[in-house]
């Protein structure tokens, strides 16, 4: 796999493993905040079925708009920089969700106790636009990563191998051992503060290697 962008002189195998590594850390953290999104609003509206098919709905809606979003984005000049800028934002919208949980889910608890409708609302406020933001890194990433159009099939199908492989270790961190090991709000910081990085390596990346 190599990048056909004049903006990415990175050596091939060094993009490559950039794109890689950044879109098997989001593939990770996506699946990781799912489940911590069901700690964090079992203390008001409990773990029921109601609960957590209002979180896999949202989240499901966040990825598509992202992916589409993503995927639209991906068309105009594709390049590191912008693609560390997704994961940036990624980790800043995900700080509202760990220092004004609390407040939120208060707000909607006192306006909708149905488990049913309380958590979609809730589930919406903290988790709809980072997961947006971080469904736009799957597509993208494919259009990185495309050099003839021949090709983009087996480069989407290793992407996507990839991104799926995080989120199913990230499925099993998680609830194995990230929550019982840590605070829900530090798994969260933590995460934030990976995308952060995530993001400032690609932007250095890109505009260390620009001509």
């Amino acid at each position: 796999m190599s990048s056909n962008h004049p903006s990415n002189n990175l050596p091939p195998l060094i993009f490559n493993l950039i794109v890689l590594c950044l879109a098997f850390t989001s593939g990770f953290i996506i699946m990781a905040i799912e489940l911590l999104g069901g700690r964090i609003l079992a203390p008001y509206f409990g773990s029921s079925i109601y609960v957590w098919g209002s979180i896999i709905t949202i989240f499901m809606l966040s990825l598509s708009i992202g992916y589409l979003s993503g995927g639209r984005l991906s068309i105009n000049n594709p390049h590191l920089g912008r693609y560390g800028v997704f994961f940036l934002a990624a980790a800043i919208t995900l700080l509202p969700t760990i220092i004004w949980s609390n407040n939120i889910m208060d707000w909607v608890f006192v306006r909708l106790e149905d488990p049913r409708y309380g958590s979609l609302v809730a589930s919406t406020l903290l988790f709809f636009i980072p997961t947006a933001i971080l469904g736009m890194i799957a597509p993208y990433s494919v259009r990185l990563l495309v050099a003839h159009a021949a090709h983009a099939g087996q480069i989407a199908g290793r992407l996507y191998f990839i991104s799926t492989l995080g989120s199913a270790l990230g499925t099993l961190a998680t609830s194995f051992y990230l929550v019982l090991w840590f605070e829900v709000d530090a798994i969260l910081m933590t995460m934030s503060a990976v995308l952060a990085a995530g993001g400032v390596s690609a932007m250095l990346a890109y505009w260390s290697h620009r001509t």
